[in-house]
């Protein structure tokens, strides 16, 4: 269907569109609000080091392998009522996370909160594919959702610093009540419910089968880029893989399947995919040199790192409404070909980057995020744009877990390079007469060599401690260099296969699954 026999959104779609950046500013907060409760919660609780990981990491994991199950639930229970029960889900695992008496607890309502956060996002983005059904202005909305995801995952370290100033750590989960109680408040009233597929009954098996899948991929991603490559990890990543071909296969027999088999046969919506995950990839990556540069190489501390941070929002602010702006006239391909390319030119400013240069490892920060949203917001349009409506929920669900998939991959690959370039460099310089324990520590990462220049006297201590932030920054070039071609590639393949117009938009769900 042509999008000018559409209408256009009034009044009452920007104020469901205000209404939806609730769940999804705090689900995207809470990634990084606990950046700087850690260290209270570990004062406090007492856990071990693998409940630190756990308290950490389990919101994530539970997130990333529930997405899929939850937006085919959505597509069949209805959008708007899977949005209400993940926000009392969010409230009631939120004031759980605030007093919870011990780590266990602590982890196990954290678990919770990932899966409400799996309930909300692809509702969001899938109730935005409903309720704008004229391209332009879904384009519109797309670009306001790329920018408060992009800015809550920002905003989390910096909120969170601030309550901690003045409050104990569980004010950083309170937070979420009041705005998720508004939320069950105006949805109702100013959200319409959508759903399809109603004849089909769920495939909890797929929904096992996802789960089981993704989860150990992202597990295993992340374990390698933290502790480095291991038999057992290799071997947790490739059973996940393995799952996900037997999940694959099971979506193209079973007539109940969670996915549309057929939805990777449009180019479109599987070169948007990989755009997002190349887009989380460099994000993610790249956030990881940033933040270890300002507190490690520059010495600040994190909540004065967390506010330098907020610095290339003036340039990424911009660009979702940019690409929103040029995207109809020019057509997307070549507005996302050039988002790879500021990226890109913003690893190659990284890659110049000294040891002192904060000015250039920020600007490359703000060149690569302005990139990369303005690649997020059109590859999020076209591949909801692509599907039907009542599909909107799963196909939203596949682009954030390839979202999340490209994240644990930036960390993997980049953080890989950058520690391998580290490991080499910083032995060439340790000083010789070093403790082996010690000079131990300093080869493993730059934080233990932090931590080792503060037991040293003197000359010793600056000299470890300018080494270490000198290779540090080394590994970083490097890995900006890696960064910059994988960019360029990007650019390359999506101005070629993006470089008609976009597709006709397929009926919406305005006439057939408005309840």
């Amino acid at each position: 269907m042509n999008s000018d026999a559409n209408p256009r959104a009034g009044r009452k779609e920007w104020a469901a569109l205000a209404v939806l950046i609730l769940p999804l500013l705090l689900v995207s907060m809470d990634v990084s609000v606990l950046y700087f409760a850690v260290p209270f919660i570990v004062r406090d609780l007492d856990p071990s080091a693998t409940q630190q990981l756990w308290i950490f990491d389990i919101y994530g994991f539970v997130l990333a392998g529930l997405l899929l199950t939850m937006g085919a639930l959505g597509d069949r229970i209805g959008r708007r009522r899977l949005l209400l029960i993940g926000a009392v889900g969010f409230s009631v695992a939120s004031f759980a996370a605030a007093y919870a008496p011990n780590a266990e607890a602590l982890i196990a309502a954290r678990a919770v909160l990932g899966i409400a956060g799996a309930t909300l996002m692809p509702s969001t983005l899938a109730l935005i594919r409903n309720i704008f059904v004229h391209d332009a202005d879904r384009t519109k909305a797309m670009a306001v959702w790329a920018g408060v995801m992009s800015s809550g995952v920002a905003i989390g370290p910096v909120l969170s610093g601030a309550l901690l100033q003045y409050f104990w750590w569980g004010s950083v989960f309170l937070i979420n009540i009041p705005a998720m109680v508004l939320l069950l408040g105006l949805a109702p009233a100013m959200l319409p419910e959508y759903r399809g597929a109603r004849a089909e009954r769920f495939d909890w098996l797929s929904a096992a089968l996802s789960l089981a899948a993704v989860m150990p991929v992202i597990y295993g991603l992340k374990e390698w880029a933290a502790n480095g490559f291991t038999v057992t990890r290799l071997v947790i990543l490739l059973a996940g893989l393995a799952i996900g071909v037997v999940f694959a296969i099971r979506q193209r027999r079973v007539p109940e399947s969670m996915l549309d088999a057929a939805l990777f046969g449009k180019r479109v919506y599987t070169v948007s995919v990989s755009a997002q995950l190349l887009g989380m990839f460099a994000l993610v990556g790249n956030a990881v040199f940033v933040t270890q540069y300002l507190q490690s190489v520059l010495g600040l501390s994190p909540f004065v790192s967390a506010l330098w941070s907020l610095a290339p929002a003036v340039l990424v602010g911009g660009a979702a409404p940019l690409a929103a702006v040029f995207a109809p006239k020019v057509g997307p391909g070549p507005v996302i070909a050039a988002g790879f390319l500021l990226a890109a030119s913003g690893f190659v400013v990284m890659a110049l980057a000294g040891v002192h240069s904060p000015a250039l490892v920020l600007i490359a920060a703000g060149l690569l995020g302005a990139g990369l949203v303005m690649v997020m917001t059109l590859v999020t349009d076209l591949a909801i744009g692509a599907v039907s409506a009542e599909r909107a929920g799963a196909a939203s669900a596949v682009l954030e877990t390839g979202g999340e998939f490209g994240g644990a991959l930036g960390i993997a690959v980049l953080g890989s390079i950058g520690a391998a370039v580290y490991e080499n460099r910083v032995d060439r310089v340790v000083p010789a007469d070093l403790p082996a324990a010690a000079a131990h520590t300093v080869h493993e990462t730059l934080g233990g060599a932090v931590g080792v220049s503060a037991s040293l006297p003197g000359e010793a201590g600056a000299a470890v401690l300018a080494a270490a932030r000198a290779a540090f920054t080394s590994g970083m070039n490097t890995m900006a260099v890696v960064g910059a071609v994988v960019m360029v590639l990007a650019a390359l393949g999506c101005g070629v296969l993006l470089r008609s117009d976009r597709p006709a938009s397929e009926p919406t769900a305005v006439d057939d699954a408005l309840v």
